[in-house]
């Protein structure tokens, strides 16, 4: 394990604790810093983590989490609860659903259960007027889209929550991975909608988080 100290003061300042970006690390350096938190009878959320790390952590980690299609590793699987109403995600299509489900578990991770309201594009935009009078009652919405990343715009045209928009690499040709969906939201006409970056799902969590601290502060 290179290099890392853990940030046991993150939550004091912030108020979410510090989360592990998979992608970049060795299994080795995971390991490390997993036995760390396992030390500390802590868990920890691991963001983009690939399946075959897993599968080689899993044998180490017998009581561990790991969602495929986001990449999201706990050292120990959450207590699912029913969805609140403090943040809804809204998905353009089914093929979001990556970044979608890396949102869901940030936000569970944080005690949060957001309500996920799938394949809302706006190619059928019925689908997303029949859903705006139930939308009204979260506190945020995140909205997650590819291709020409409409869906944001349009929810941030309709609702008055604050938006978060994610763009998502979903889409072929001038797509381009996601920059186009990318430079659309963050030319929307609709007025302060907040966009990250690229299947930046934990940051759109986290934004909600920052944003749902304030509105509920702790007593302490």
């Amino acid at each position: 394990m290179e290099n890392f100290t853990y940030d046991n003061k993150r939550t004091e300042r912030l108020g979410f604790p510090e989360v592990i970006f998979g992608q970049a690390k060795t299994v080795d350096d995971l390991k490390g810093i997993l036995e760390l938190f396992e030390k500390e009878k802590k868990n920890v959320l691991v963001t983009k983590l690939q399946k075959e790390k897993f599968l080689l952590l899993k044998s180490s980690f017998p009581e561990a989490f790991y969602e495929e299609k986001s990449g999201i590793f706990l050292l120990r699987k959450l207590p699912e609860k029913a969805p609140g109403d403090q943040v809804a995600i809204l998905s353009g299509g089914t093929s979001d659903i990556h970044v979608v489900n890396e949102i869901y578990y940030a936000l569970g991770f944080m005690g949060i259960w957001p309500e996920k309201v799938l394949d809302v594009g706006v190619s059928g935009i019925h689908r997303l007027l029949d859903k705006t009078k139930f939308l009204k009652k979260f506190s945020i919405i995140i909205a997650v889209a590819g291709f020409e990343g409409m869906l944001p715009t349009v929810v941030g045209g309709l609702l008055p929550q604050p938006i978060i928009a994610v763009p998502t690499d979903v889409g072929y040709g001038v797509a381009n991975g996601g920059k186009t969906a990318l430079n659309s939201m963050l030319a929307s006409c609709a007025n302060g909608i907040t966009v990250v970056n690229i299947n930046n799902g934990y940051g759109a969590a986290m934004a909600a988080v920052r944003i749902l601290n304030l509105m509920h502060p702790s007593d302490e």
